[in-house]
């Protein structure tokens, strides 16, 4: 093992001034239960742009430092300085996820059967050449199986996943999922597909609406079409889905989505109610790929909610068992089912580069990067 770390921080000062930066860290010494991960992989996820950048204005990003030290400052503008006055001053390492080799193991057995082997791993600051991590928060990858095609082991997986029991767990029967061309939207078509679940993909381009129904799926409607309510709640009626997720927060899509469902629920309804239907209806938003207000037009009754969606929160509520068995699927069809496809490879110092920034940090369907920490 070398005696050189290297991890990726984001801070925040008192003069309103994101940094981004690589600072030397000790390699780390295991626990009992714990295992050192040379990270050999690690993707750049929408919920680590979130640490990453914070509420800095990217469009004023600088780049200076070495050509192996990159060093990228931005402006946080001053009416968000109060959302982040806990970070202020703290380098936070970034990166949620990865995947590596084990090369120091602690004493327990569950730590010692992992030793040699490539696993995948959550838990933060997976942007740095070794890190150390539970037991617990490792996933032993199947023969054959590398870093690279396992490094989104968790995050997407997982939410995906998660979104189909969170839909049987509250008595739905067909999901809506917007923003549906992503990695993940992708992965929940693929997990849709083989479960016999019906989804309603929201897109908003013909070429995403295109590569969807290419990998299977039945139902896809597009947003910028002037048919999008139409076709949203014909979908509703052919499904009956009366659960949502939306990654994209602001806007009017979560009110959007509750209306084509209450119209599509409500079409038979002869007698007039002032509280509209009573079939619950219900919107969770996971992502801010629109950080602005979210605007909801109440024409959808009285029984719905929109409530935030948080992937830890979620598989809490799912139980042991449920997680269990969710991981244990995510190993055995990582080049399958859970297959995530990068179009840039980056070394450490390679995602702090401004035009790197500049398209990751867009979150573009069909542009994702992964971090090879050890280039």
């Amino acid at each position: 093992m070398s005696d050189n770390n290297i991890e990726l921080t984001s801070t925040i000062s008192e003069d309103n001034k994101l940094e981004l930066a690589l600072r030397e860290i000790e390699v780390p010494q295991p626990g009992e239960n714990q295992v050192v991960i040379r990270v050999e992989a690690a993707p750049i996820n929408p919920s680590d742009l979130g640490v990453m950048f914070s509420a800095a204005d990217m469009k004023t990003a600088s780049q200076s430092g070495s050509a192996d030290r990159p060093v990228i400052s931005a402006d946080v503008p001053a009416k968000f300085m109060g959302a982040v006055k806990k970070r202020v001053g703290k380098p936070i390492p970034v990166g949620n996820e990865g995947a590596g080799t084990v090369v120091a193991a602690g004493s327990s057995d569950a730590a010692q059967r992992l030793m040699g082997k490539t696993v995948a791993f959550i838990g933060g600051g997976s942007y740095r050449k070794y890190l150390c991590a539970n037991v617990q928060s490792c996933l032993e990858l199947d023969s054959g199986t590398t870093a690279e095609e396992g490094a989104s082991s968790f995050v997407n997986p997982l939410t995906a996943l998660s979104m189909v029991e969170t839909m049987r767990a509250e008595g739905h029967k067909a999901i809506v999922h917007a923003a549906a061309a992503s990695n993940l939207g992708q992965m929940l078509n693929r997990i849709c597909i083989a479960d016999g679940v019906d989804l309603v993909n929201i897109v908003r381009k013909p070429e995403q609406e295109a590569l969807l129904r290419d990998q299977g799926a039945k139902y896809v409607v597009n947003s910028s079409k002037d048919s999008f309510m139409a076709d949203l709640t014909q979908a509703l009626i052919d499904t009956g889905a009366t659960i949502a997720f939306d990654p994209i927060g602001g806007g009017r899509m979560a009110s959007d989505i509750l209306t084509c469902m209450e119209a599509a629920i409500s079409r038979n309804i002869t007698e007039y109610s002032v509280y509209g239907s009573d079939t619950y209806k219900q919107v969770y938003i996971y992502g801010g790929l629109d950080r602005g207000p979210i605007t909801l037009n109440r024409n959808f009754g009285f029984a719905w909610g929109v409530n935030g969606y948080l992937l830890f929160n979620a598989l809490g509520k799912l139980g042991t068992e449920t997680n269990i068995a969710m991981r244990k699927r995510v190993a055995a069809e990582i080049k399958t089912t859970f297959a995530s496809h990068y179009t840039h490879e980056v070394s450490l110092a390679g995602a702090l580069q401004l035009d790197a920034i500049s398209a990751y940090g867009k979150m573009a369907t069909g542009e994702k990067y992964l971090i090879k920490p050890q280039s």
